[in-house]
């Protein structure tokens, strides 16, 4: 079931934010990026075990990896400097066999950190989705559907990308530079030293360039969901697009929004792939001074070949590990942005808790009150003003007026989509503030102007206004509905899969299978939001009758801008400018010759009254 949304909420109604189509003037900045990294790790805590596990596995295969240099000195040193063969082939095996299990444990990590990112992550998505759920309607008048959707998927697969790829990197890479620069002042604290003149260099670049990468590629994944809101709009609105002649307006935003997404992405990885040639300077520096430092002491007699040859090996291995950090940086950066905007959205108040003394009605007779109700989308800017009105159970009320005068927004306050700024709307006497809201909404069945149906079979979206209901039950409610001639003849009949949106049903079908939707409810209180306007007059009379049954029985309220809909409401409600002008029966308003007899006029000039 669809949610109504406002019809005044004005369309820049974004907690202030620029529209959609506009573009942002400034540049967010960045978060605290340990603040998002203290709200990641309870994600990973459950998985304590698994990550101390990939941590041993790392400090191995970082040893064997320290190992192996070490080998080849020695095999220098004791076998090919001095032209010994004898226990040259078993120092080659023990080396051959330090590589593969170096190879077989950073295998074995990358799976467990895979495994443990994924369980994570699966946990976030969770949250986040769940989340989402709780959220009030509002939020998604203001948050655009590509935009969120972004977040679901971009910000987390960066999330992604960072814990199961690059957290052993990283642990590999410090364990790795740690162990090299201890091997190094062991074996000999001159060259060492001198090693050690490119390190303070290497970590001044690296800290230039993460202050910009960090706000790059926040930006980034920001632009990225304003892409994404244009091009899901875009795609799902192809009719009106094509019937609008569009096409050029559309590729004029979906242009901006995506030069947009090229500024932020170049500037956020040119400060990071400049840390690549910047490394590889280095690392032929540290390599230099190792070769001429090492050949002198060589030729003082006071180091030997097979040392240097251990030296520059580990000066290449330092080196590794510092190209890796750089490397590191775009994706860490891109996870702490996408991390944040995802806490951005599970730090957002979820809506209004049901009461603590909350309890479910027994027994709904479907009374309905409005007492002296205020409301409005925006504090400056009431809707509703002071309206007050009353359904008696069973009764069907008809709400009439301009578009804009405030009728979707009543259904809204019913529904408890938004709450009232002060009143008391009343359900058999009681505040709907002290009924659970999943009992209220319980008791409603909506059938709206804007259907919306799901991509799934004819029969589950029957099915979505009551989950335990047979498929005898659901195949009677579209028989009710007139829908079941249309159903048969599909491909498939109740079997038949919609295409999203249902764009292989009408406008007329997709509102019939609606109506089945809320008979199949059996709601005590029933919504009908123009429920019969995309459908043609000989189907309306049927539906007419139809409802007429449905209505039975049941306190109704109907929105409709046909007036000939309503001619046997037992109230109808006038209202324009969040007021009720005007309240009575068709007959006697139109007695009166006031508001409801121009409206009528209007509809039905030259007509007999």
């Amino acid at each position: 079931m669809k949610i109504p949304t406002p019809r005044h909420a004005p369309a820049d109604l974004r907690s202030g934010a620029p529209s959609q189509g506009r573009r942002r003037e400034k540049i967010e900045k960045a978060r605290d990026p340990r603040h998002a990294l203290r709200r990641l790790l309870p994600y990973l805590r459950p998985f304590q075990g698994m990550l101390v596990v990939a941590g041993l596995l790392v400090v191995v295969y970082t040893l064997l990896d320290l190992i192996g240099p070490y080998l080849m000195g020695v095999a220098i040193d004791r076998f090919i400097a001095v032209r010994r063969t004898t226990g040259l082939a078993a120092i080659a095996g023990w080396m051959l066999l330090v590589y593969f299990f170096n190879n077989g444990f950073q295998a074995l990590s990358s799976w467990l950190m895979a495994d443990i990112s994924q369980r994570a992550l699966q946990a976030m998505r969770r949250d986040l989705f769940g989340h989402l759920q709780s959220l009030p309607v509002g939020f998604f008048d203001r948050n655009p559907a590509g935009e969120l959707m972004s977040r679901l998927t971009n910000d987390i697969d960066a999330i992604n990308q960072a814990v199961s790829q690059n957290v052993t990197s990283l642990l590999a890479s410090l364990l790795s530079m740690a162990g090299i620069l201890i091997a190094m002042f062991v074996l000999n604290p001159w060259l060492a030293l001198a090693s050690l003149l490119v390190v303070p260099l290497m970590f001044g670049f690296t800290e230039f360039v993460a202050r910009y990468t960090r706000r790059g590629f926040r930006d980034l994944q920001r632009d990225l969901g304003g892409l994404n809101a244009v091009m899901e709009e875009a795609i799902s609105g192809q009719r009106v697009v094509k019937a609008c002649r569009r096409g050029g307006a559309v590729m004029a935003a979906f242009r901006e929004r995506n030069e947009a997404v090229y500024r932020a992405a170049v500037s956020a990885n040119s400060y990071a792939f400049l840390l690549m040639p910047l490394t590889g300077v280095l690392g032929n520096f540290f390599v230099i001074v190792l070769a001429g430092l090492g050949g002198w002491l060589a030729l003082k007699g006071l180091v030997t070949v097979g040392l240097i040859a251990t030296f520059i090996n580990y000066g290449q291995n330092f080196i590794s590990p510092l190209r890796q950090l750089a490397n590191l940086y775009n994706s860490i950066q891109a996870a702490l942005a996408g991390a944040e905007r995802v806490f951005e959205i599970l730090d957002t108040p979820a809506e209004t808790a049901d009461a603590q003394d909350a309890r479910s009605p027994e027994v709904l007779r479907g009374e309905v009150r409005f007492e002296g109700v205020m409301f409005g989308y925006r504090p400056e800017t009431p809707v509703i003003k002071g309206m007050s009105l009353d359904a008696r159970p069973g009764e069907t009320l008809a709400l009439v007026g301009p578009t804009g005068a405030g009728k979707t927004t009543l259904i809204n306050l019913l529904s408890r989509f938004y709450e009232i700024d002060s009143g008391r709307i009343c359900l058999d006497g009681r505040d709907i503030r002290a009924i659970p809201k999943a009992d209220l909404r319980r008791c409603l069945g909506i059938v709206l102007q804007d259907t919306f149906l799901f991509s799934a079979t004819v029969m589950e979206n029957i099915r979505y206004g009551r989950l335990a209901a047979t498929d005898e039950e659901c195949i009677e409610a579209a028989r009710t509905a007139g829908a079941d001639p249309f159903i048969r003849q599909l491909p498939q009949g109740y079997g038949t899969p919609l295409s999203e949106r249902a764009g292989n049903l009408s406008q007329g079908q997709r509102q019939l299978l609606a109506i089945a939707r809320a008979i199949l409810a059996d709601p005590t209180i029933l919504i009908l939001d123009e429920a019969t306007s995309s459908v043609d007059t000989r189907t309306e009379a049927r539906i007419q009758k139809a409802l007429l049954a449905l209505m039975a029985g049941r306190t109704s309220f109907v929105i409709a801008h046909r007036l000939s809909t309503i001619r046997d409401a037992g109230q109808v409600l006038v209202i324009d400018d969040g007021q009720i002008v005007e309240r009575g029966t068709h007959r006697e308003l139109l007695e009166r010759r006031g508001f409801y007899h121009r409206l009528y006029l209007s509809q039905f000039k030259g007509q007999a009254i």
